[in-house]
């Protein structure tokens, strides 16, 4: 049997309805058995200032820098904001690369999924958050890339993915991500 692997879900929009949530909840139900996806929330997370790591750290960062730290492989679910990803988003980056030298990204193999309602699927944010994986030492899965479009359509009124072909995309994805994470799990 082989072994399983954790994933830290990180999903960049807090909206109710998110299609990037109801994304990665789609993908959780379609990856192999290898990998366990579980959504790390980041909606609580005070805002990163340095000052607040002297000393003790509020309770959410060290919650939140635990969780992700635990996790084996670390996969980023965003929508695009002014083409980046969400300030929530880039918030969680920033709490758990610090403090200096105890990031809890370094050297855990990683995806990034893109989610637009629109057509160009959040490509902006896709490779803004790329450039920080790179600084953060996150081996970036390269292939297949994963821009989800016209996400609008994609689901029904609970939240379950009707479109064929974008379930079989996500399905090679997770089997892509399974390969990537196996094979670059320290």
């Amino acid at each position: 049997m082989s072994t399983v692997r954790s994933v830290a879900v990180l999903v960049g929009s807090l909206r109710k309805e998110s299609f990037s949530r109801k994304v990665a909840l789609a993908l959780a139900g379609l990856v192999p058995p290898s990998l366990k996806l579980e959504i790390v929330e980041i909606g609580n997370l005070p805002l990163y200032d340095p000052d607040l790591d002297e000393g003790t750290p509020p309770a959410q960062w060290s919650a939140f820098r635990q969780k992700v730290k635990a996790a084996e492989a670390v996969l980023f679910v965003t929508p695009e904001y002014n083409r980046s990803v969400p300030g929530v988003l880039k918030n969680a980056i920033d709490v758990g690369s610090r403090p200096y030298g105890s990031s809890v990204w370094d050297r855990k193999p990683g995806a990034v999924i893109s989610v637009s309602p629109g057509a160009l699927a959040a490509f902006g944010a896709n490779h803004h958050l790329r450039q920080s994986l790179v600084f953060l030492n996150v081996p970036a899965m390269q292939q297949p890339e994963a821009y989800i479009g016209n996400a609008a359509n994609l689901f029904d009124a609970e939240g379950k993915l009707t479109n064929d072909s974008t379930r079989e995309f996500l399905r090679k994805f997770g089997d892509a991500f399974a390969a990537w994470v196996e094979r670059n799990c320290v």
